[in-house]
């Protein structure tokens, strides 16, 4: 019996070790974005196409390609997966009403991408670096 519960409690210890290391995700806007928090239902708005601004501010969303810092911000924020996350951009391209946000190959990218365009907006890894961006708080 002790051992099953010395097993049990390796277990639970391993699994709350684990959610603690996973990467957390920072939404990065460029310096234009004259904002410093985001509500966690804006940032949905923004990201799946139903507003182009937040706050006043004209936004360009940028996405990552599938990753794992894409699901989880997905997961976090979206409550959607990579597939109808995706068909629901694809459409409203199809009727007209957005374009496809640009998907770049990594953390870097994005930040370089959000850094060197007014009104952009990405997330990335929290250990990736992002000096030149602003990092938004989501409430």
């Amino acid at each position: 019996m002790k051992k099953y519960l010395f097993v049990f409690c390796v277990i639970l210890g391993s699994l709350a070790l684990a959610a603690k290391a996973e990467a957390q995700i920072l939404v990065i806007a460029n310096s234009s974005v004259k904002v410093s928090e985001v509500s966690k239902s804006d940032l949905v708005d923004v990201f799946t196409g139903a507003s182009a601004s937040l706050k006043g501010n004209h936004i360009t969303p940028v996405l990552l390609i599938e990753s794992v810092h894409h699901e989880l911000f997905l997961r976090q924020y979206i409550a959607k997966s990579d597939g109808p996350f995706r068909y629901g951009w694809k459409s409203l391209v199809f009727a007209g009403q957005a374009a496809l946000p640009k998907s770049l190959p990594n953390d870097a990218a994005v930040v370089d991408f959000v850094k060197n365009n007014q009104g952009a907006i990405g997330y990335i890894g929290d250990t990736t670096p992002h000096q030149g961006v602003n990092v938004l708080i989501v409430k």
